[in-house]
């Protein structure tokens, strides 16, 4: 791994050691960036101490962007996708064929021969219930082509993937704007000693927007937010985005938070916003206090 500063975690009971930030490959793949653009960022990021690449067959170019930029510094980083979506393969989501298939298209995409992490991606717990989803990634982790398995997800189906004791990994939604899994799947992952990857930790920094944003990714997080009126919203934008990064970093089990971006500098940028240290507790506890005053029924996990 390269050397850096950036502050590492223990990712659950595997031998990794994660950045506390990780780069999230969902924008990349819906980008109209160059590739050399895309290099630049995805080496930047390594270069800043990052070393976590988290990606998805169904993200459009997203691997086959990693892979051309970085392939060659396999070394440096951990890499992360997800199966489970046809995403142009000739068969149906979750069907065990599908996911071996979508795989191999993957280790080929990123130019590697194994990946680190394999999560199933967003299935439902029927799904999960069946089992050959499952079977067929532990199919691949014996063939060498991951070393742990995971499940990316929110809501029921987390629950159950983390309950079942199946799967090593945990990605799922936490942030300022999502606090299901706070509760609901956090504490049972940390019992069984899970790595826990925080997505969307910053909420896409929707509070940035004056009017509803364009891109109905985000339109659910803007609208919690214009619920939610966090006082700290009110500081400079940094600022805000700097304690919005630090509450989910300090979710008892979060390992590392990956964010989505095209700009080269922002992970430069965000590791600098953390050198202010771990969110005071009772900062994080005005922000718990205030969801659970302000959020609905409905405002479950997003993916």
């Amino acid at each position: 791994m390269a050397k850096d500063v950036m502050e590492k975690r223990r990712f659950g009971k595997t031998d990794m050691h994660v950045s506390v930030l990780g780069f999230g490959g969902y924008e990349i793949g819906c980008s109209s960036a160059s590739p050399e653009d895309i290099a630049r960022l995805l080496n930047t990021a390594l270069d800043a101490g990052l070393n976590v690449l988290d990606t998805a067959a169904c993200y459009k170019d997203s691997e086959m962007l990693i892979g051309n930029a970085v392939g060659h510094r396999r070394k440096d980083f951990f890499l992360f996708t997800k199966a489970g979506h046809a995403s142009g393969l000739n068969f149906s989501d979750w069907d065990p064929s599908l996911v071996e298939a979508s795989i191999d298209r993957s280790l080929v995409r990123l130019k590697t021969d194994c990946v680190d992490l394999v999560q199933l991606h967003t299935c439902d717990r029927a799904t999960l219930e069946k089992g050959d989803a499952f079977r067929a990634v532990e199919r691949a982790r014996n063939a060498g082509k991951t070393r742990y398995i995971g499940y990316s997800g929110d809501g029921e189906a987390a629950l159950y993937a983390v309950q079942s004791g199946l799967f090593d990994a945990l990605q799922t939604s936490i942030s300022i704007a999502d606090q299901e899994a706070l509760a609901l799947t956090l504490p049972i992952a940390a019992e069984k000693h899970m790595g826990v990857i925080a997505k969307r930790p910053i909420a896409n920094a929707v509070w940035r927007n004056s009017g509803v944003p364009k891109e109905a990714y985000h339109r659910p997080y803007f609208h919690r937010i214009n619920e939610l009126k966090y006082d700290f919203l009110n500081k400079a934008l940094e600022e805000s985005v700097g304690v919005a990064l630090r509450f989910t970093l300090a979710a008892p089990g979060v390992h590392t938070a990956i964010v989505g971006t095209e700009n080269p500098e922002r992970y430069a940028k965000n590791a600098a916003l953390l050198k202010a240290g771990p969110l005071p507790a009772h900062e994080c506890s005005a922000i718990r206090d205030r969801w659970n005053a302000v959020a609905r029924p409905d405002w479950g996990g997003l993916s």
